[in-house]
């Protein structure tokens, strides 16, 4: 074989070796970038829109405080407030997909799907009604009209809030209480009409729904105190009662003197109901998203009342799962402290990535196996001509015809060589070539003394 085809075969094998590295290199950069851009995305912070209203309201306010707080943490829960008229046609987007999460009462025909993730408040029931103002230069407070729930038949009430959902709770609390709901007129105004309401001396009662420190009833409370006289507050009895029928509703008490202290509002503990004003999620939201909000939104309570100083009172919600709105199953994870670690969370899809390399790996395998097949045969070539070449040299005639065989044999182990290099074929193969080589130098050394050229100067095969 001639100087300048042996140099053509050796620079074809150097441009296939390094197409060979070029591909895996191309192959690593490849899986590099699948992994860092996944990465990436694994750590990018997770917007979850949330439905709140109506404009300028203290629940605004406290998602807005809340959305600014975990931007400036960098928190991995980052909020989109969306504003609404109120807490119904936040439900609506809700229910619609086109919010995540949702600022609403308990007791507004939430949807089926939700659940709830942390409780902003407790909106208490406030129910009095005016004693009368005392006649001029008199000191003595006249007597109330109404003392209790069960005289409330044939009056009317005045109600905060234009929300049916207040309507429909004082009815419960009157059916519950034993009066025909139908012999109880109902008025509702706005909560900028409460001059308005203190004034109309056709209300015979009053009731606002709100949470304990509301300006809203504390205000309505001293209007009505104003021009009708000292409140008489009206207990709810049948609270237990109505909490256990009604589960969305709850027993509370009115501590005395939490509306006013001189004089006292009032002068001893009244018991209510409440209903939760809270954050509500649906189910097929992910547990570690709405784990991970919950957890913030804890975890910044006390940043959130210094910078929000009407902050309401966060609470956990009921992580029974009897509950009648019972806590994602994210957030009672978080509250029960049953949240998943990460190896946890992610071990199926750790073991499915496993698996898929391990096949990719196969798959490599077999094509590196399938594209260097060629050189495998020549290999098996070689190896089946130098066991021929074992059984010419001891029927070689002359020594010029052993000098010949020698130059084949050393082609073929150049070759093999290079088929090893690639990755072609295993050490043990090459161990085989190595032991043909052995026969066939013992076999040339023997034809040789046959011959009778002991004397005779040809190359030397060169030794693996």
């Amino acid at each position: 074989m001639s100087e300048v085809d042996d140099n053509s075969r050796v620079s074809r094998r150097r441009r296939k070796r390094k197409s060979y590295a070029l591909l895996v290199l191309a192959a690593g950069i490849f899986l590099f970038g699948i992994a860092a851009g996944a990465l990436y995305l694994f750590l990018q912070p997770t917007t979850l829109r949330i439905a709140v209203g109506p404009p300028n309201s203290e629940d605004q306010k406290l998602v807005q405080t809340l959305a600014q707080i975990f931007a400036r943490e960098r928190s991995s829960i980052r909020l989109t407030p969306i504003t609404t008229d109120g807490s119904v046609e936040s439900i609506a987007l809700f229910a619609a997909g086109k919010a995540d999460l949702a600022v609403a009462r308990g007791d507004l025909g939430l949807p089926t799907n939700a659940d709830s993730v942390v409780i902003l408040r407790k909106n208490v029931v406030v129910l009095w009604a005016p004693s009368g103002l005392p006649p001029k230069g008199s000191k003595r407070q006249p007597n109330p009209k109404i003392k209790s729930i069960d005289q409330l038949a044939g009056h009317r009430v005045g109600v905060i809030g234009r929300t049916q959902a207040n309507v429909t709770l004082l009815r419960v609390i009157l059916a519950e209480s034993g009066v025909n709901t139908d012999k109880v007129s109902v008025t509702q105004f706005a909560v900028n009409q409460i001059a308005e309401m203190a004034r109309d001396t056709t209300l015979d009662a009053f009731m606002t729904v709100g949470p304990l420190d509301s300006k809203i009833t504390r205000d309505a409370i001293a209007a009505t105190a104003a021009s009708r006289g000292e409140p008489k507050f009206l207990a709810i009895d049948v609270s237990e009662t109505i909490a256990k029928k009604h589960p969305l509703y709850e027993s509370e008490e009115i501590p005395a003197s939490i509306f006013s202290s001189s004089p006292a509002r009032p002068e001893d503990k009244v018991d209510t109901v409440s209903v939760n004003h809270l954050i509500i999620a649906p189910r097929s939201l992910s547990d570690s998203k709405v784990g991970a909000f919950a957890r913030q939104v804890f975890n910044v309570r006390q940043q959130l009342a210094r910078e929000l100083p009407n902050a309401p009172k966060i609470e956990k919600p009921d992580t029974d799962k009897d509950a009648a709105l019972p806590a994602h199953e994210g957030a009672a994870a978080y509250f029960d402290g049953n949240e998943r670690t990460f190896l946890e969370r992610y071990t199926d899809y750790i073991w499915g990535v496993i698996l898929v390399l391990s096949g990719l790996g196969s798959v490599g395998a077999w094509l590196q196996h399938y594209w260097k097949r060629n050189e495998r045969e020549q290999y098996e070539t070689h190896r089946d001509n130098l066991l021929k070449l074992i059984s010419k040299v001891r029927q070689a005639e002359t020594p010029e015809a052993l000098v010949a065989m020698q130059a084949e044999a050393d082609d073929m182990l150049r070759e093999t060589l290079d088929c090893y290099e690639d990755g072609a074929i295993e050490e043990s193969d090459l161990s085989v070539i190595g032991l043909a080589l052995q026969q066939f130098h013992h076999a040339v050394s023997d034809r040789r003394v046959t011959l009778g050229s002991g004397a005779f100067d040809a190359p030397r095969m060169r030794a693996m």
